[in-house]
């Protein structure tokens, strides 16, 4: 069953888009957006754990890519404590969990091309 758009453009937040293609790249696509959401996907989390398991992403990509995440509606910024230190936990929206079924179509589908042209290795091999 082959899948079109609607309309000949769509809109939303106040953007047009070509194509719903094109509007869901805009929330998700580039480097890091989709990754941070595989982070978020099975609990909250902590900013500086985040960054444990994004090590080659720097410290201001990731600030700015949860900051446009959040504006997004797809990732949640809670903030508990009102003098430092404060703790700030990052979870998917419902809006962002919506999004998880793709994103596990997308970790199956990368499996499938390591495993077919590629290896699997440790992160010390990788370096």
């Amino acid at each position: 069953m082959k899948t079109e758009c609607l309309g000949d453009f769509v809109k939303l937040n106040g953007k047009t888009y070509p194509c719903t293609v094109s509007l869901t790249m805009d929330l998700v696509g580039g480097k890091w957006k989709t990754v941070i959401l595989y982070h978020l996907k099975d609990e909250p989390k902590r900013y500086n754990e985040l960054r444990k398991e994004m090590p080659s992403v720097t410290e201001m990509t990731l600030s700015l890519q949860l900051k446009q995440l959040e504006k997004d509606g797809l990732v949640s910024r809670k903030v508990y404590g009102k003098k430092p230190p404060i703790k700030v936990i990052y979870s998917l929206t419902d809006f962002g969990s919506s999004f998880v079924p793709v994103l596990e179509a997308i970790t199956k589908w990368g499996n499938e091309i390591v495993s077919g042209k590629g290896e699997f290795v440790s992160i010390e091999q990788s370096v």
